[in-house]
């Protein structure tokens, strides 16, 4: 009777399975460990770019301040230039307001022919109204003609006229009325006269 012979190959494949088990491990616990490597380097790359956004975003967000900042300082300039030019043209119509009177007055004095002698004057906006007293109807015709002639007056109308008796002489006692410009050749723009003023001769 020939004798077997019996190999264990039990130890040997337990062994090799322990083995591979072993490489499969280290294997995936290499893989985990460059994956957490990898990880790592990702959290540390975005934790400083979202570092350097905030830095920017702080940076941005102090500089749109300072020129918020600027621009409330320009509208507040902006401001105290406009009532300074608000000042200026206030100051500049009642210079011109205070020119125009004189021209007006002196205009009412070089119309007025010898004769004619007025009684009240009354302005409002460019109308003017005069009353007065003439030594004949003619002379109130050469006032009207003169008021025409004017470059300060213009379309002068009479409202009324009738004759009087005056120190035993008949004289013609009126009532006229005419507008009030300002000559372009002066450079200046027509304005009215916000006064109302009565004058006796």
């Amino acid at each position: 009777m020939s004798s077997m012979i019996r190999i264990n190959l039990l130890d040997w494949r337990e062994a090799r399975r322990e083995h591979r088990k072993q490489q499969f491990f280290t294997a995936l616990g290499g893989a985990a460990v460059i994956t957490a490597a990898i990880l790592g380097l990702i959290w540390s790359y975005y934790g400083s770019a979202i570092d350097h956004q905030e830095s920017r975003n702080r940076y941005l967000k102090e500089q749109i301040a300072q020129i918020d900042k600027q621009i409330k300082e320009i509208k507040e300039l902006e401001k105290v230039r406009d009532d300074l030019v608000t000042r200026m043209r206030i100051i500049e119509q009642l210079q011109q307001s205070r020119a125009q009177i004189v021209h007006y007055f002196e205009q009412v004095v070089e119309t007025l022919p010898e004769g004619v002698h007025l009684t009240s004057l009354k302005q409002a906006g460019k109308a003017t109204t005069i009353n007065g007293v003439a030594e004949s109807n003619g002379r109130v015709s050469t006032y009207m003609v003169n008021l025409d002639e004017s470059a300060w007056f213009d379309d002068p109308r009479l409202v009324v006229i009738k004759t009087i008796s005056q120190q035993r002489r008949r004289a013609a006692d009126f009532t006229l009325n005419f507008k009030t410009v300002t000559p372009k050749d002066d450079g200046e723009t027509e304005e009215d006269f916000d006064f109302d003023e009565q004058a006796s001769p």
